[in-house]
């Protein structure tokens, strides 16, 4: 299996870790032509106006966006704004997922915050234990609605929806790279595997 981890800007290095520590190889992901050969593609935490600027400027928002249209991907944090339709304000976005997002929802860096969440379809990873999933909120998105088709796979307690897929199309608000919990990281690879 040879995940890409678009490494434009952001905490590329951290997923490409976990990747690698769950047997699969990894490609940085910078132009269009390192898309090749894929089987899904993350798109990290760090800045999503950088990086659709980024991806814009290296002419790879196309080649995304037909990446995305047979393959699996990921975004987390400012990678799910870059994936999601609409993000509240005139920026690059793919538009791949049906979903509207609210940038820094929960406040700026000094509030952001680690919580516990339930989140079922992680129960077959990690030896089948039903564990719930410790999140890094950094700066975070949140969800605010979701279209015919995005099934919504974990909410904080307030009830914001923070982790959606719709397909082989994966969003979450939080930054799994950064617990040392690969279970996220499985359930995408499985959901690359059958894309």
């Amino acid at each position: 299996m040879n995940i890409g981890v678009l490494a434009l800007q952001g905490d590329f290095y951290e997923h490409t870790q976990v990747l690698k520590r769950l047997g699969a190889n990894t490609t940085e992901v910078r132009l269009p032509r390192d898309l090749n050969g894929l089987d899904g593609l993350i798109i990290p935490g760090g800045e999503s106006t950088t990086i659709g600027k980024l991806a814009t400027q290296f002419n790879l928002i196309e080649p995304l966006r037909k990446f995305g249209e047979t393959k699996a991907i990921w975004g987390t944090c400012a990678g799910a704004i870059f994936l999601s339709k609409d993000a509240r304000r005139d920026q690059p976005l793919l538009k791949l997922m049906d979903i509207r997002v609210q940038r820094n929802a929960f406040g700026r860096q000094v509030e952001s915050f680690e919580v516990d969440l339930d989140i079922p379809v992680l129960a077959r990873h990690g030896n089948g234990h039903a564990r719930p999933f410790h999140a890094v909120f950094i700066r975070a998105p949140l969800i605010e609605s979701v279209g015919n088709g995005v099934e919504v796979l974990a909410k904080v307690e307030s009830g914001a929806v923070v982790a959606a897929q719709q397909g082989k199309l994966l969003a979450t608000s939080f930054h799994p790279e950064l617990t040392g919990d690969g279970r996220f990281h499985e359930y995408f690879m499985e959901l690359a595997a059958n894309s």
